[in-house]
């Protein structure tokens, strides 16, 4: 049954001969479950499961090509030991309707040299690589034949394996970008000086695999619409690559964003859903074949509206579909309200995978973990009580609940979410209150007594019939020993800083100093200053009516009217916030002219004025306005009971990160 509501999203399309049954791509993501390269019951489970939940097309990989393309942990195709787990992974996917493509991977001087075994990374040129500080050896005419004839082979490998194409990575500034881009190709032979020329290695790859796969083989590209890197290709110059390639005979493009070296960010929630989607369109009306839209579509009726609009005609929904891997069928059998939405918050995907972890998920616990966990419903329910309605207690609810558990969730204010109700306040994090709303539906559904604006005290719990009780009454904010703190506090001059994310302070435009440079102290300097720049609805009026100097406009975009002061005492602002979204959130601040201090340790607080200690020299702030934003502390309320019914969890047992929260409330959940 194809859903009437989203019925582009559910027309079958065909990439050369391959028919696919809908327009929902699973995109390749490095996943850090082949340690060795050989595809694991880890990774199968993974991908069987998001087959199961109806996606389409399923992209494999990155794949790397050979020794030097890529480090040995990724998955491999670079020897035919690896076509069998292939062959079995993708018999497993196909058994749920979905299509396979491998995706062919080299990193050029992305690639480190430990990476790789201790070899010298190859690009066009000897140009050092901003991510990895090395400096690549240039690849002779005989080394580029060679590596365009490893493309072929494990192409060939591919399709030994059954699988139903390939995707060439042509984006995020690996080896054939290198080629393609000004920056990094200083060559004067073929393969460098003019476009035609920086353009012939990545068209004589395809040309190569095409050779070798057959010419009923499916053959797509993955190209970097834009490579927002000053003095580097443009959207212009990629749909003239994306036309050469056409007229050879490719089947398809995938267009995504930029560089990893960019300034502009590409995957955190700063970024606008779909907002890159323009550059698949300017591809799409430079060719005449299939073109796949990609990066932050999470949001099936965006990715029917992407592809109704003519922008695309496939859509990626990468992180949507490791959030819920079946979102496919919930959207095809309308049934939205069920989705577990992403919010693009990197903590379990892309911050684990640079920190070498294999890759989870915030709002599902379970991914990487498909392989082995399975929700049973018990034969001999217990009586849950739960006390505390923040993230762990939430999570623990609903999959207790799910397991035939009897469950009263108590919470003391009139509404769940605990911290998640501030983070939903900091600007871009709304998807913080749709993680809510889906935990209030699941709620609902699986018949959990939610007991809201009901407080349990100490006394109370040998009361609660219940065979088990669990603590998840989370944290309070941390109140460090300052002079003249409380003083403040109880004048009002100064603020916590839930208060301010809670809406209760004067939002003047005056001098604001926020005490505490970690995460909570960076959404509270987002949320402030934010309420200082223009509005984006008042920007596009007066650049559609041509009303202002657009420079004026961008200005007032970025520059906020209120003047904010951090101050940390440790030596990095951010220290807790994760590699993927730390630096483009301190790129925000700088922008919007918000003053950063480091090392700056509190001494003294007055009305007005902040004393604050840097390497033994005292610096005096006006504040007209003072933000405490020092960190929190478990909740004690319930320290210290003697009793086998209760467990502690989340915050409420050692204060961390929101995906740890959750997580502890999903393994307790799993156990009891």
């Amino acid at each position: 049954m194809k859903s009437e509501y989203f019925s582009f999203l559910f027309t079958p399309i065909n990439i050369n001969k391959l028919e696919i049954k809908n327009r929902i791509v699973f995109p390749a993501m490095h996943l850090n479950y082949t340690p060795e390269g050989y595809i694991t019951d880890q990774m199968t489970a993974f991908y069987e499961n998001r087959a199961r939940g109806g996606a389409g097309l399923i992209v494999v990989g990155g794949c790397t090509i050979d020794k030097v393309g890529g480090g040995h942990f990724m998955v491999r195709l670079d020897t035919d030991d690896f076509i069998p787990g292939m062959s079995s992974l993708t018999k497993r996917l196909h058994s749920h309707g979905a299509k396979v493509f491998a995706q062919l991977y080299h990193a050029g001087r992305y690639a480190a040299s430990w990476m790789i075994g201790g070899e010298t990374p190859v690009s066009a040129s000897a140009v050092p690589s901003k991510l990895t500080n090395e400096t690549p050896k240039p690849l002779t005419i005989d080394e580029i034949k060679q590596i365009q004839q490893a493309y072929a082979n494990a192409a060939l490998r591919a399709k030994k394996a059954g699988m139903d194409g390939i995707e060439i990575l042509a984006s995020a500034g690996y080896l054939i970008c290198q080629f393609l881009s000004p920056l990094t190709n200083q060559r004067t032979d073929d393969y460098g000086g003019t476009p035609e020329n920086r353009m012939r290695f990545g068209i004589e790859v395809y040309k190569s695999i095409r050779e070798a796969a057959g010419d009923d083989f499916a053959i797509i590209m993955r190209l970097s619409g834009s490579d927002f890197v000053r003095g580097s290709n443009t959207i212009n110059e990629t749909a003239e690559f994306a036309k050469a390639l056409d007229q050879a005979g490719i089947d398809g493009f995938n267009v995504t964003g930029g560089w990893h070296e960019t300034h502009v960010p590409q995957l955190t929630f700063s970024v606008p859903e779909g907002a890159f989607s323009y550059l698949a369109m300017k591809v799409k009306q430079a060719v005449g074949v299939p073109v796949i839209a990609s990066n932050r579509i999470n949001n099936p009726k965006l990715a029917e509206r992407v592809i109704n609009d003519g922008w695309a005609d496939m859509v990626i929904m990468g992180r949507a579909l490791i959030a819920d891997p079946m979102f496919p069928e919930k959207v095809r059998k309308n049934e939205l309200h069920e989705i577990n939405y992403c919010i693009a918050c990197n903590q379990g995907c892309f911050d684990n995978i640079f920190n070498g972890l294999p890759a989870t998920c915030l709002v599902n616990p379970a991914v990487g973990r498909e392989h082995e966990i399975k929700i049973s419903r018990v034969k001999k329910p217990k009586k849950i009580a739960i006390i505390g309605a923040g993230p762990a207690g939430l999570e623990a609810a609903v999959t207790l609940a799910k397991r035939g558990y009897k469950v009263s969730l108590f919470e003391k204010e009139k509404w769940i979410g605990g911290q998640f109700n501030l983070a939903s306040a900091v600007p871009d994090k709304e998807g913080f209150y749709d993680l809510l709303l889906y935990y209030a539906h699941q709620l609902e559904h699986n018949s959990v007594d939610l007991k809201l604006g009901k407080a349990v005290s100490k006394n109370m719990l040998s009361h609660l019939k219940a065979d088990e009780i669990i603590i998840a009454t989370g944290a309070k904010p941390l109140i460090p020993d300052i002079e003249g703190l409380k003083e403040g506090i109880k004048s009002g001059y100064v603020k916590l800083a839930w208060d301010v994310l809670s809406h209760e302070f004067n939002g003047a435009s005056q001098d604001i100093v926020i005490i505490g440079g970690g995460a909570v102290g960076c959404d509270v300097a987002l949320f402030l200053s934010q309420g200082g720049t223009m509005d984006g609805k008042a920007a596009r009026f007066l650049l559609e009516n041509d009303a202002e100097d657009p420079l004026l406009v961008q200005q007032l975009l970025k520059q906020s009217t209120r003047k904010i002061t951090m101050l940390e005492m440790l030596d990095k602002m951010g220290r807790d916030i994760g590699k993927s979204t730390r630096w483009p959130i301190m790129q925000q601040l700088k922008r919007r002219g918000v003053k950063m201090h480091t090392n700056s340790k509190v001494v003294k607080i007055e009305k007005g004025m902040v004393y604050a200690e840097n390497n033994g020299k005292t610096q005096v702030f006006n504040a007209g306005m003072i933000v405490i934003a020092a960190g929190v502390v478990p909740d004690s309320t319930f320290t210290g009971l003697k009793d086998k019914r209760i467990h502690v969890i989340g915050d409420a047992l050692s204060t961390a990160k929101a995906i740890d929260a959750i997580k502890h409330g999903f393994e307790l959940a799993l156990t009891l």
